[in-house]
């Protein structure tokens, strides 16, 4: 256990070296540090305890990966963000939401869900996003700056099959989705066809699909006429993935 937590505050200590050797270029990123959860036992539900306090698992102790095939896998870290209704509540009216259209043959469809888009992500309205970024960039080995923001209104909104093929254009990408609100079935199954493989991230939860996932999978999140409540999913992008190697 000792050497569990031992391994988790060093790397947590590697973050904050990182941002301080870091110049920084925006105002007030400053070194607000990450809220470290330390405690190795079982954690409690912090989308229905009512505790409103914003913390991320630095250490990604909870973290479950899933062998899709020989070169792909999702990842799925259950609570890696408490207080997640914290900062859906936050993001709901803080981001500058829109409905886009896309045509289909000869007719003109509004997009069932409403998305936004952060290009830097030291932009972002919520510090808390900024430092999931920094995480995540330490963690995978990737740096993350930009966001895709997706909100989902309720059940009736949803997004088809599909890869990531202009934010991941390399062989092999590693894509981290943080879920905040209602839960939904998120599927992904293989190009060529075949059974969808399902997940169900909770609130807090995150979803990170790897190796050739982007190349030999594709993704959705359908419809669910069951539920009544908002969910978002944060979509954690790299610039240097979007570039071709070579």
């Amino acid at each position: 256990m000792w050497s569990d937590l031992a391994a988790c505050v060093q790397q947590y200590f590697y973050i904050l070296l990182a941002e301080w050797r870091r110049p920084t270029t925006k105002a007030s990123i400053g070194m607000s540090a990450l809220t470290l959860q330390v405690s190795l036992g079982q954690q409690d539900d912090l989308f229905t305890s009512g505790v409103s306090s914003l913390g991320l698992d630095a250490c990604f102790r909870t973290a479950k990966r899933v062998a899709l095939d020989e070169y792909s896998w999702v990842e799925v870290v259950p609570n890696w963000l408490s207080g997640a209704h914290v900062l859906l509540s936050q993001m709901t009216v803080s981001v500058p939401w829109r409905q886009h259209e896309r045509r289909m043959f000869d007719k003109v469809l509004r997009e069932p869900r409403l998305t936004a888009q952060y290009h830097d992500v030291r932009d972002v309205p919520e510090p808390m996003l900024f430092e999931a970024a920094r995480a995540l960039s330490h963690h995978y080995g990737v740096t993350y700056d930009s966001l895709w923001l997706n909100l989902y209104r309720d059940g009736q909104d949803s997004t088809g099959w599909h890869r990531d093929r202009f934010s991941c254009r390399r062989p092999e990408c590693t894509v981290p989705v943080l879920t905040l609100g209602a839960q939904r079935r998120f599927l992904i199954k293989p190009r060529a066809g075949g059974r969808s493989v399902v997940f169900k991230p909770a609130s807090g939860d995150l979803v990170v699909m790897g190796g050739r996932s982007q190349q030999d999978w594709i993704h959705s999140v359908p419809k669910d006429p069951t539920s009544a409540s908002p969910r978002m999913s944060i979509n954690f992008q790299s610039s240097a993935q979007a570039q071709r190697n070579g």
